[in-house]
C-alpha cells in the first residue's frame, strides 16, 4: 500500500511548509515573525497560514524529529 501525500491538496509546496514549522519550532518566533521572514525571503503567505500549518502538520514533524533524533 502506497503512502499518503500529506501535502496533495495544498498550493504551497511542502518545502515551503516544512520551512516555516522548522522556524517556528526551533526558535522563539511568533507566526507573525514567520511571516515576515519568509517575506523578506520571497514567500508571500500569511500568519494564518503557518498556524494552520502547524495545527495540521506539527505533530507529524515533531514525530519525524523525535524518530530521527534532531
Amino acid at each position: 500500500m502506497a503512502k499518503r501525500d500529506p501535502f496533495k491538496y495544498f498550493d504551497t509546496s511542502p518545502e515551503i511548509i516544512r520551512l516555516a514549522i522548522m522556524m517556528f519550532v526551533s526558535y522563539p518566533l511568533s507566526l507573525r515573525n514567520v511571516e515576515e521572514l519568509l517575506h523578506e525571503r520571497g514567500i508571500d503567505i500569511s500568519h494564518g497560514s503557518v498556524r494552520f500549518w502547524w495545527n495540521r502538520f506539527g505533530p507529524m514533524f515533531v514525530a519525524e524529529i523525535r524518530r530521527n533524533g534532531f
